[in-house]
């Protein structure tokens, strides 16, 4: 497979530039129902916008500022909503729609979620006390969502923020040597579904239909195999960075500290690999020629998230709209019930024949 082309990685006199872009007119007395502030300061994001008087109409108001807030979540990597009245899953899904009217339908999905309606999704269900890792929704894959939003119809009564990272940051602050490596090769993800761990592939792919998997599989570009027993194996590779295609910027853009057997904890790691052979994990990742990623590698990628994150602590009625390229998500263990909503827009691709 070819590789993807190396990105230019300075990107700085094209992001002044559009920077520089004023957003369009915007009704001034819209702006002044609102007020704004910065929910970590120092790093620069996310923008935190609530109602400046009471009774004040989310959704109307987005009428006369959507355009505003699009430049608002370029520029500060997402926007958190606070105060405003949403209180439904309907009410949510207008919300989105104002930005996006076609929201995208979650398919092979990597972790449990429940589908609310046609469009929008719980977040990962995965246990309270399990910490879910960094991650652009899709960046697994050849496309991917731009656009992602979160509500929270509960938070959790301890714990249970979602930490977001600038991808940009991460990006920087991994080691040269290291980026160099995941550019010229790239990350290759092999799944094995109906091994009796996690997901079954009629869950991941939302269909039990063989034919429409095997159809998704070759228009995504993935590899498959179907076993004894009504097992699959799915095969692929994808970038490690991509550039945004509106600021322009260089973005660390993959999923393999995540989907790694080195993300498990080391008791977890040491049970299923007396359960598995490697090749049988339900999930792995390698380097795109389909050499080990070494687990010194990933734990530096790690940190590099760590180190460029701020953390989102839920109230009810929050939405959290991020650019979902500039920025990675995670979920942070709680107790208690929680409960918040996912929705997504604006496919993308990469364009790159890997």
């Amino acid at each position: 497979m070819a590789n993807q082309a190396k990105p230019a990685i300075d990107r700085s006199e094209a992001r002044l530039k559009f920077m520089r872009i004023s957003p369009k007119a915007v009704n001034t007395s819209a702006l002044e129902l609102v007020k704004t502030n910065l929910l970590a300061p120092v790093k620069g994001f996310p923008l935190v916008v609530q109602p400046a008087l009471e009774g004040v109409d989310l959704l109307q108001w987005l009428a006369g500022a959507r355009e505003t807030i699009e430049t608002w979540t370029r520029q500060h990597l997402g926007v958190l909503f606070r105060g405003f009245e949403i209180s439904s899953i309907e009410e949510f899904e207008q919300f989105a729609r104002v930005f996006s009217p076609n929201l995208l339908e979650y398919v092979d999905q990597h972790t449990p979620r429940t589908k609310l309606n046609e469009h929008i999704y719980t977040s990962t269900e995965y246990p309270a006390e399990h910490y879910v890792p960094f991650h652009s929704e899709n960046s697994k894959n050849r496309t991917w969502p731009l656009k992602i939003w979160f509500f929270c119809l509960q938070p959790a009564a301890e714990g249970g923020e979602t930490p977001i990272a600038d991808n940009r940051r991460v990006f920087q602050l991994i080691d040269p040597a290291i980026k160099q490596r995941f550019l010229e090769k790239n990350v290759m993800y092999v799944r094995n579904f109906g091994e009796g761990v996690g997901l079954t592939w009629q869950k991941a792919f939302q269909t039990s239909e063989r034919r429409e998997v095997e159809a998704y599989c070759r228009q995504t570009g993935m590899q498959y195999e179907w076993k004894s027993n009504n097992r699959l194996r799915v095969k692929h590779v994808s970038q490690s960075i991509a550039t945004h295609p509106q600021t322009l910027e260089t973005v660390w853009f993959n999923q393999a500290h995540l989907f790694h057997v080195s993300g498990l904890s080391p008791e977890a790691r040491e049970s299923i690999r007396q359960v598995f052979r490697e090749e049988e994990l339900p999930g792995n990742a390698y380097y795109g020629d389909g050499s080990r990623i070494e687990d010194s590698v990933l734990n530096e990628i790690r940190e590099a998230y760590w180190q460029s994150a701020v953390s989102c602590p839920w109230q009810s009625g929050d939405v959290l709209m991020l650019d979902n390229m500039l920025v990675a998500h995670a979920r942070a263990p709680y107790s208690g019930t929680r409960r918040v909503a996912v929705a997504m827009a604006d496919l993308f691709s990469n364009g790159a024949e890997l």
